[in-house]
């Protein structure tokens, strides 16, 4: 059963699903429970996922691919809360407005968003809907696999962060509960939850489907780099954008023309 109040766990603090009254009394929580709770991040992706591809599934039979895909992404920012997407905003401000780690993660903290996070999401979100509209072009039943898929394994991406650097957001960061290593057991779920999407992907991609794994597992490689290098470590908001980019590449793998 604690298996299922950590997943229950993340539910409630990766979306905006509530987990309210004797079913929250019931789940509880502890930071150890809530580092537990990593191990279910794709867990979290087959909800949100099945609930994007639904939005799709019914824009598609309405209105032309473009809307469908507007609508499919309008629906999951507000299941999430533009959770992931702040973090990608916030990521981008504090690295493209400063060299300085210090000053960085400073900007990173602001709630405000700046040019650079404005940018960094009308891009991706344009970029989103393009894609999808592309996938839906496809078929409706591929668009959806895909859509499902992605935010799957697009949640395991953050768990190779959290596992190969430190946590530098500071006692007050959406993380820090996290913060304390990932442990190899989490992963291990964490994949196994992950491995029917990986199948999936590869079911209606084929040579695509193969190559989203691998630029999802890029970015992952990437991001962990790239905040070592800027920041000594991750942070809520590098999380949130490893997940978007990782999204954003499977979405790219499978339109590309291979």
């Amino acid at each position: 059963m604690n298996g299922v109040r950590h997943f229950l766990l993340a539910l409630q603090f990766f979306t905006r699903i509530p987990v309210t009254g004797r079913l929250a009394q019931w789940v509880g929580y502890s930071p150890a429970m809530l580092r537990a709770s990593a191990a279910h991040f794709p867990a979290v992706g087959w909800v949100v996922g099945l609930i994007g591809a639904l939005a799709l599934a019914g824009g598609l039979a309405l209105w032309p691919p473009m809307v469908a895909a507007v609508l499919c992404t309008v629906v999951t920012v507000l299941v999430t809360g533009a959770f992931h997407e702040d973090g990608l905003a916030d990521v981008v401000d504090g690295l493209g407005g400063s060299a300085s780690r210090e000053r960085a993660l400073e900007i990173m903290k602001d709630s405000r968003i700046g040019a650079f996070g404005a940018i960094a999401l009308v891009l991706a979100l344009g970029l989103k809907f393009a894609l999808l509209a592309t996938l839906a072009g496809q078929g409706a039943l591929t668009a959806c696999a895909v859509v499902l898929a992605a935010h799957v394994l697009s949640r395991l991406a953050p768990l190779a962060v959290m596992r190969a650097a430190p946590y530098v957001g500071g006692e007050g960061g959406k993380a820090k509960p996290l913060a304390d290593a990932v442990s190899g057991a989490s992963v291990g779920i964490a994949v196994l939850w992950s491995l029917p999407a990986a199948a999936l992907l590869c079911v209606v991609g084929g040579l695509n489907g193969a190559a989203a794994l691998v630029a999802a597992a890029l970015v992952a490689l990437f991001m962990v780099r790239l905040l070592r290098r800027r920041l000594g470590g991750f942070t809520g908001d590098g999380l949130g954008a490893t997940q978007q980019l990782g999204e954003l590449a499977i979405y790219l793998a499978l339109a590309a023309r291979l």
